[in-house]
């Protein structure tokens, strides 16, 4: 018999157990290019989380409804929805980031993230549990870019958010805003992920 799944381990498994970048290795694409400053990451964390949400909110109520041969492309179309509307209000409110940002955020419409949990959760559980998984992967996903992107930028331009906080005579380490400094952290905070969890489950 399956074991039933609480309303919060439904939220939780996305920030750490299930965690989309460090376990499920999802998403890498995005988090290795914006991750240079502080603002672009949590940008890129709120779009990636509003359209996970707003998507498996629609796309729950409709499970029933849309037919098995045209899920996949009724779901980009929804995806696609809501991408649209994250991309154009940040070019309206936010130019300057959206300008950062770049195609990436145009090309939320094919992460694997939110198509994977519209196909494995979504489409398959009701709203409210849909939402609960949404809220929890799109939290796990943007507390990573916010630490990944805080020591690349803390490291590569001795700042966090544009304000000053190395010392005068510190020596930006320009490899950390540089595709190299993207993947060596990464990989460090990934095997310190699957070091945690296996020391976890030895005890």
């Amino acid at each position: 018999m399956a074991k039933k799944v609480s309303l919060l381990e439904d939220f939780t498994k996305g920030i750490w157990k299930e965690n989309p970048i460090l376990i499920a290795l999802l998403g890498l694409c995005p988090t290795l290019a914006v991750t240079t400053s502080v603002e672009n990451g949590i940008a890129m964390g709120l779009a990636v989380s509003f359209t996970l949400v707003c998507s498996s909110t629609i796309i729950s109520l409709l499970r029933n409804i849309i037919p098995k041969q045209v899920r996949i492309a009724s779901f980009i179309v929804i995806i696609a929805t809501f991408v649209t509307i994250a991309d154009r209000f940040l070019a309206a409110f936010y130019p300057e980031i959206s300008k950062n940002l770049g195609p990436f955020i145009p090309l939320i419409i094919v992460n694997c993230i939110i198509l994977g949990r519209q196909e494995a959760f979504a489409s398959k559980n009701n709203v409210g549990r849909s939402i609960l998984d949404a809220c929890g992967m799109g939290l796990g996903f943007t507390l990573i870019l916010i630490v990944l992107s805080t020591i690349r930028e803390l490291l590569g331009s001795g700042t966090i958010m544009g304000f000053k906080i190395m010392w005068d005579s510190f020596s930006p380490w320009m490899v950390m805003i540089l595709p190299p400094g993207a993947f060596l952290t990464l990989g460090l905070m990934i095997g310190a992920s699957n070091w945690i969890n296996d020391r976890r489950k030895r005890s």
